[in-house]
């Protein structure tokens, strides 16, 4: 996780500078001072940090060019976007920053043509998010007994959102209590989420089967402007 290295999602730098005069800006990761290390990116963007919609892009360097290879409509926290490192859990904010993507999932089974590592969501899959347990911010099978269900997800019971997911490695290496648990790429519910960031069923199925590990895939969350930290980066 690295949530205050998003350079390129300055304000200034999605606007356009540093392109030629008369010319077009580079593509969004040429301008980024930190991708992740590998030769896949996704990129999540809203306009501001209040805002609850996006697009979501993703990108393969190729030849030493970066070059889209899709991109959808998306979705974001139900209040907006927030530095990673200053969020806390149940705001309804989606955190800001660089993550690496661990695995994805899902309650229907990996689209032919997926490489990523995926796990099924059976009927004892949680995800804890109890403060308390020690098993905060993973998937846990059964629950054990110091998770508490009030206090975490049961994955099956999102059948639309989690059809099929992408873990986002947010707060997950070294966990911070209250920072939040439970970020995810995921397909869209009825309206913005509640903290992670969605996108159409097509636009996940196509996602997880471009996807390569080789390739180092991660995701940067960020905005063009208006008031999220990430502009200072």
């Amino acid at each position: 996780m690295r949530p205050a290295v998003v350079a390129a999602l300055l304000s200034a730098s999605l606007l356009g500078l540093g392109a030629a005069p008369g010319g077009s800006p580079p593509p969004l990761p040429a301008r980024m001072a930190d991708t992740g290390g590998g030769s896949q990116l996704i990129t999540a963007v809203a306009a501001r940090a209040g805002s609850t919609s996006g697009t979501l892009t993703w990108w393969e360097r190729r030849n030493g060019q970066w070059a889209k290879a899709g991109s959808a409509a998306a979705r974001f926290g139900a209040k907006g976007l927030v530095e990673g490192a200053a969020r806390r859990q149940g705001t309804n904010t989606t955190p800001t920053g660089l993550y690496d993507l661990p695995y994805a999932f899902g309650i229907k089974g990996a689209p032919d043509g997926t490489t990523y590592r995926y796990r099924v969501v059976r009927k004892n899959s949680w995800w804890c998010q109890d403060n308390d347990s020690r098993f905060y911010n993973r998937w846990v099978e059964p629950r054990p007994a110091d998770c508490r269900a009030g206090e975490s997800e049961r994955l099956i019971s999102y059948a639309t959102q989690y059809a099929y997911a992408f873990v986002i490695g947010f707060n997950y290496d070294k966990p911070v209590r209250g920072r939040g648990a439970g970020i995810f790429l995921h397909v869209n519910g009825r309206g913005a989420t509640a903290g992670c960031v969605s996108v159409s069923a097509d636009a996940m199925r196509r996602i997880l089967r471009w996807a390569a590990p080789s390739k180092k895939p991660h995701i940067a969350v960020g905005t063009t402007g208006g008031g999220t930290a990430i502009t200072r980066y």
